[in-house]
C-alpha cells in the first residue's frame, strides 16, 4: 500500500483517535472480560462506545485502518479485537519524514 492510501485512512479524526487510543490501550479501555490486551487487542464494542458511534461506524473506521495496514483485526468467537501494527505505523511515519 502506498502513503496516500494510508494517509488517506488517517483523514478523519475518529480513526487518528481509534491509533492513540489502541497506542495507550491499557489506560484508554476498561477490563475485558474476553481477550487479551496485549495479544489480541481492544474489542471493538469498546471502540464503538468510546467514539460515541453505533458498532457498524466504528466497524467502518475500523475496516479502513485494517485495510491500510495500520491495525490488524483478530476474532474471537462472536468479537472482533484491534491491536496496532507497530511496524506500519513506524515505516508510515518515516515516509512522512522523507517528504
Amino acid at each position: 500500500m502506498d502513503i496516500a492510501q494510508r494517509l488517506a485512512a488517517l483523514s478523519h479524526e475518529k480513526r487518528i483517535l481509534i491509533l492513540g487510543w489502541l497506542k495507550d490501550r491499557h489506560r484508554a479501555f476498561p477490563p475485558q472480560v474476553h481477550g487479551d490486551k496485549d495479544l489480541d487487542g481492544i474489542c471493538s464494542v469498546f471502540i464503538a462506545e468510546k467514539l460515541g458511534v453505533t458498532p457498524a461506524t466504528a466497524s467502518a473506521h475500523l475496516r479502513l485502518l485494517v485495510a491500510a495496514g495500520l491495525i490488524r483485526a483478530k476474532r474471537k468467537g462472536k468479537f472482533t479485537y484491534y491491536l496496532r501494527v507497530e511496524k506500519a505505523i513506524a515505516a508510515l511515519s518515516k515516509d512522512i519524514g522523507s517528504l
